[in-house]
């Protein structure tokens, strides 16, 4: 637990106590890790399940039976696919004397709680956003666009993304349904003269003046049923080192992919959340406490078992170079 590093002299606790510099619980309403990839829960902390090729299902075959003949018989194989989910975990410790000493400007225990909390989610977050902004995740999958979706006159972002479509349907038959941005690549995105031309001619009015433009009226101009804008943001600084505020999701890239919308590990999607909740995990963190004597305190930790996991990424493309 940490100390004061300045004299407590100054402080007002009938201010509501001490002020948090940053808002994590409304920081964490910018995660979307877990609706791009949607939690699938598992039995088990590892295993396989089939995977049927989109060859092998899409394959057009002959139906026509002629009189005394038999009728066409199909053969299929599968592929095996496989998951493992590993724990998160954070830790904090509430020391008796500190948590007595401080007991009238914060609540020792609750911000222990929020910290351990925030720290497996906020990486959480992370390991997806990493794993689908990444050309690598995509490889041949990736459009670099001309026109970046900061340069308000010239961009394009409705022909980039009906181009995307398009590539995913041409690759394997699916119809992309989501678009996967951040909040700065939406706010840029709303200004550009295409997509406000594009809300105006559907009938929008002053809905295409500055700061009107809602997500869901982008979605409906894309027509895709999904518009998924992450807000949140991180330290990407060396601890100790002075603060560096990054996004968790890169400014240059935007992904137009397939989601699950089922609870159905056979629908064909980008990817899940693998959440094995058989040791008291839960996928938003469990948060449970423990005495340790030996220091005095109250130990707060937060956990989950979780396997991040694109299944099918042919169901995705990338688009990179979105701003200057």
């Amino acid at each position: 637990m940490p100390s004061p590093s300045t004299s407590l002299a100054t402080l007002r606790p009938d201010l509501a106590g001490s002020l948090m510099e940053f808002d994590l619980d409304m920081d964490r309403n910018g995660f979307i890790a877990a609706q791009v990839l949607p939690v699938f829960e598992v039995a088990k902390q590892s295993g396989k399940f089939g995977r049927i090729p989109i060859e092998q299902l899409l394959q057009q075959r002959e139906t026509l039976r002629a009189p005394g003949g038999g009728y066409n018989r199909g053969k299929w194989t599968f592929t095996t696919a496989s998951f493992a989910t590993e724990e998160h975990g954070a830790e904090e410790p509430v020391d008796d004397k500190e948590a007595e000493m401080y007991a009238e400007y914060f609540d020792a225990e609750l911000v222990s709680a929020m910290r351990a909390r925030d720290a497996v989610l906020r990486n959480a977050e992370k390991r997806v956003a990493d794993l689908l902004f990444n050309a690598t995740t995509f490889s041949g999958q990736e459009t670099a666009l001309t026109n970046e979706w900061d340069d308000k006159t010239n961009a394009t972002p409705v022909d980039d993304v009906h181009a995307a479509k398009l590539a995913v349907w041409d690759r394997c038959g699916l119809w992309p349904n989501a678009l996967v941005i951040n909040r700065r690549v939406f706010l840029n995105l709303r200004l550009t003269d295409q997509m406000r031309d594009r809300i105006h001619s559907s009938g929008a009015g002053e809905s295409v003046l500055q700061g009107r433009i809602s997500v869901a009226q982008i979605a409906q101009a894309l027509d895709l049923d999904f518009v998924f804008v992450a807000g949140s943001a991180r330290n990407s600084a060396t601890e100790g080192q002075s603060i560096s505020i990054a996004p968790i999701w890169s400014n240059e890239y935007a992904l137009v992919c397939r989601v699950a919308t089922m609870q159905d590990i056979r629908e064909p999607c980008l990817g899940r959340t693998m959440h094995w909740g058989q040791d008291g995990s839960t996928i938003g963190g469990t948060v449970e406490s423990y005495r340790d004597e030996t220091v005095r305190s109250d130990i707060v930790r937060c956990r989950h078992d979780v396997d991040e996991k694109t299944l099918y990424t042919e169901a995705g493309q990338l688009l990179n170079n979105l701003t200057t």
